[in-house]
């Protein structure tokens, strides 16, 4: 294989590609498969001499399409869609092909001046105009990087030098609704488990801001360390918002760093009539959300907005000899975040933004919320079902009237269908099922269908 031969598997790549989105409806969402067989159907070992690409790519058709769960499925209503639209993959190739590593400005200045640019686009559609930022390629990567800043903000400092003995307990604020990159991020920066504080949350599943100024008072007389407040804007398991500005009143009056995490509904936000579930959050110093969850930009890709850098780059930026700019003082992404290597991510979100348009995309956000709203009336209408949590955005939970084993019955009989992909989580004391609607093709009647498998499955 060599450069040459390039245009010719591109070529058919792309073809198979499109072939491939137009046939995902005739597919099952999930692969139908057992655990170890595609690893006992590779050769224990890789090959000593070079083969052609023709048996490559027939191994790649029989091994993988048919043993994948398709997350471009336009009835993927399962975990929140990590959505491709052509022109992303257009971009991601042309990425691909350019292969730069993008950790300094002198090694890929177009790279580190669009996501600059593109930031800034993104900034703002959803509201955040005077926010800047960087694309990291998760938001757990996101959040960790904004715990990592509230933790050296409290020690002044002084963790990246002496370490953490005898520092005290560092402490983090958050709800229970928040992901669990919250809980990752405070184990992996040294602050451990015990320190991550959930707060108390009202009706509305939202942090109380007087359990949050309590929490924090309680500490400060322990002789403990306050240090920041995580934000909930549309939690992973049933979609929460904390009532970010009166919870942002009492991180400011106790002088403590705040981030949202924002990762599924923050592309919600470029719509306007969407933006007061998250009010406050134009005021927060940190605020991550993922346009590979909702704006056709392919994983990975997720953006950081910040309203001071400063502080996050004094905390993860290091700048050794090897590494110094000559041309004098630019912008290096890698001081913003944890790896020093970095993909040309902002490339797709150029061309998404430019091919769809900010209208393009909120059309298709306001369809997916309106056809959830839709759905949920018509799964409370079926015998046997009610609805837990009512839509949030595009997100709500059901569950069967006769308690948890019916309702796990019931998931595992839909799934086993094929048509569509639902996931489940607990709340209050539940096994739920979850729906969101998110995919890029995806339209009504691929909405609906979930009611029409739901009611077969029920008999």
């Amino acid at each position: 294989m060599d450069h040459d031969e390039l245009p010719k598997w591109s070529a058919r790549a792309a073809n198979w590609a499109r072939d491939y989105h137009k046939g995902l409806r005739d597919r099952p969402v999930r692969g139908q498969v057992t655990p170890g067989s595609i690893r006992d159907a590779l050769p224990a070992t890789a090959p000593e001499q070079p083969e052609p690409m023709e048996a490559i790519w027939a191994d790649f058709e029989r091994l993988v399409p048919d043993n994948m769960t398709h997350w471009q499925h336009p009835r993927f209503f399962a975990y929140f869609p990590s959505n491709a639209s052509p022109a992303s993959m257009l971009a991601e190739q042309l990425a691909n092909a350019i292969a730069a590593q993008g950790m300094l400005w002198q090694t890929a200045p177009a790279a580190n001046e669009i996501e600059e640019r593109m930031v800034g686009w993104l900034a703002a559609a959803l509201g955040l105009a005077d926010m800047r930022g960087t694309i990291h390629d998760s938001a757990t990567t996101a959040t960790l990087c904004a715990v990592l800043t509230m933790r050296e903000r409290a020690l002044d400092w002084a963790g990246l030098t002496h370490g953490l003995s005898g520092a005290g307990r560092v402490r983090i604020y958050a709800s229970e609704q928040t992901h669990s990159s919250i809980d990752k991020a405070v184990r992996l920066a040294g602050i451990g488990q015990e320190n991550l504080v959930k707060v108390a949350t009202d009706a509305s599943l939202s942090m109380e801001a007087g359990a949050l100024q309590q929490a924090i008072r309680a500490d400060r007389a322990a002789g403990h360390l306050p240090a920041g407040v995580v934000f909930c804007a549309g939690g992973t398991s049933v979609g929460a918002f904390d009532d970010i500005a009166a919870g942002l009143q009492v991180a400011r009056a106790e002088g403590l760093y705040t981030h949202v995490d924002a990762a599924w509904a923050g592309s919600a936000m470029i719509c306007p009539e969407f933006r007061p579930l998250w009010a406050g959050a134009e005021g927060c110093d940190s605020i991550v959300f993922n346009p590979h969850k909702w704006l056709g930009v392919q994983f990975d890709c997720s953006v950081q907005f910040l309203a001071d850098p400063g502080p996050q780059v004094k905390t993860l930026g290091l700048r050794p000899d090897y590494l110094e700019t000559l041309e004098g003082e630019v912008t290096d992404f890698n001081e913003w975040t944890v790896p020093l290597g970095r993909r040309f991510r902002a490339l797709k979100l150029w061309f998404v933004l430019r091919a769809y348009g900010l209208e393009g995309l909120r059309a298709r956000l306001r369809n997916h919320v309106t056809w959830v709203a839709e759905l949920c009336e018509r799964v409370a209408a079926i015998e046997g079902l009610e609805v837990v949590t009512e839509p949030r955005l595009a997100l709500f939970t059901f569950a069967h009237v006769d308690g948890d084993s019916a309702t796990e019955r019931l998931i595992r009989a839909v799934n086993a269908d094929g048509r569509v992909y639902l996931t489940q989580t607990r709340h209050a004391g539940r096994f739920v099922i979850r729906m969101t609607a998110g995919s890029f093709d995806c339209t009504r009647d691929d909405v609906m269908m979930v009611e029409t498998v739901l009611r077969e499955a029920l008999g």
